[in-house]
């Protein structure tokens, strides 16, 4: 009976995180579609419109592992909470601002923000799932991920078409105060106070240690390629490799992306089920090898029938990448130290998200659109197979 009541407090607890997820990243889809239109307005050049997104991102490269550490200081409710007032604050200061340079500032705020909640979602959900079901309640908080992006942006555009481009930078701020306080009511604190260790010197002794282990550096290249792939690969080549190669407008290449983000919904649970049964290993391996053949096909590609079919195989690994190296780092840190280690994951993660863009780009102008795919494809493969091997010869030493 006991049992019983502590899987559904533990489901129920999976559920209102997933919800407050759900209302997090539905927020940031809402300006997803507005965003460089209404930095454009401050008569800035394209590239400083892309600084929206790159500081952004920036934020929660800088305050990823210092999340970390508070949540294992101070608990994981101070982020659930306070990562969406950041976020709210940022939102409503971005709708006020009155030139690129408060717009950019209030950007990194808004940044904040989501690497405060990410991260300590990520790490409650660590908290409460069972070590067998780890990765089955990083999926589900996931999905809620994926439907609040998809539905944000169609939102955000009629909310701007009706109220001005203004507004949905409003809305979000109203709804992160929501999830705060959503948070605050529904959120019982995950942190218990045993976990910390009495030696003060003891918890760098060990973050070096495993930090330098093959597992963990194998795991970071792993996720910082996968991210690359996402950002740099998928949201900036593809597109142009369609406008290029296949003559394709703007609503064909949605099209695509609106079924490969449809695809990704349905890809988390095979990934989950594939992670329990068979292994991680195999899990991230296949994520990477995947993403990379799909990244090669594309680059290939001449016709739409072998541009669909790499975007398709490129969702199978990008798709399939979350549960699996979730579950393989809370497995790598003991409890006093999860915090610390989901923002050294999480870094790794927007080392690729961050620089990816920028260098294919550059690859891409000075050599060729091929060769940036090429590079993108052949590192995202090496890394999945890379970490099959470090793994296993880590548990052949063990």
């Amino acid at each position: 009976m006991h049992t019983l009541i502590e899987k559904i407090r533990d489901g129920e607890q999976l559920l209102v995180l997933c919800f407050a997820t759900f209302l997090v990243m539905a927020g940031q889809g809402v300006v997803g579609p507005v965003l460089p239109l209404y930095a454009s307005n401050f008569g800035v050049s394209t590239s400083v419109v892309g600084l929206t997104l790159t500081v952004f991102a920036l934020a929660r490269l800088i305050l990823n592992i210092p999340a970390g550490i508070i949540a294992d200081r101070f608990g994981r409710r101070v982020l659930l909470v306070g990562g969406p007032v950041l976020t709210s604050i940022g939102m409503f200061g971005s709708g006020l601002a009155t030139g690129i340079g408060s717009l950019l500032m209030w950007r990194f705020v808004a940044g904040a923000g989501s690497a405060f909640y990410m991260s300590g979602a990520l790490i409650y959900l660590i908290d409460i799932a069972p070590p067998n079901r780890r990765a089955r309640y990083v999926a589900t908080n996931q999905w809620a991920l994926s439907v609040g992006v998809a539905m944000g942006p169609g939102i955000g555009g009629l909310v701007a078409e009706r109220w001005g481009l203004a507004a949905p930078f409003y809305l979000v701020g109203v709804l992160a105060v929501f999830a705060a306080t959503y948070a605050i009511c529904r959120l019982p604190e995950t942190r218990t106070l045993t976990a910390s260790p009495t030696d003060s010197t003891k918890p760098k002794g060990e973050v070096a240690q495993i930090v330098k282990s093959l597992p963990f550096l194998a795991i970071a290249f792993v996720t910082a390629t996968i991210f690359m792939t996402r950002a740099g690969t998928r949201a900036t080549l593809v597109p142009l490799q369609a406008d290029a190669n296949l003559g394709w407008g703007p609503g064909e290449i949605g099209l695509v992306f609106t079924a490969t983000g449809v695809m990704t919904l349905f890809t988390l649970w095979p990934a989950t089920w594939a992670t329990e049964n068979i292994g991680q290993g195999w899990v991230i391996a296949f994520s990477g090898v995947a993403a990379g053949l799909g990244t090669l096909v594309i680059a290939y590609s001449g016709t739409s029938l072998w541009f669909i079919t790499g975007n398709v195989i490129l969702t199978l690994g990008t798709g399939t990448a979350g549960p699996a190296p979730a579950a393989f780092v809370a497995d790598l840190f003991p409890e006093h130290l999860r915090g610390l280690g989901v923002g050294l994951y999480r870094s790794a993660g927007d080392v690729g998200f961050v620089i990816g863009p920028p260098a294919l780009g550059w690859i891409s102008d000075s050599f060729s659109m091929a060769a940036a795919f090429q590079i993108a494809g052949f590192l995202v493969a090496i890394a999945g197979a890379l970490f099959v091997m470090c793994t296993h010869r880590t548990r052949l030493r063990s």
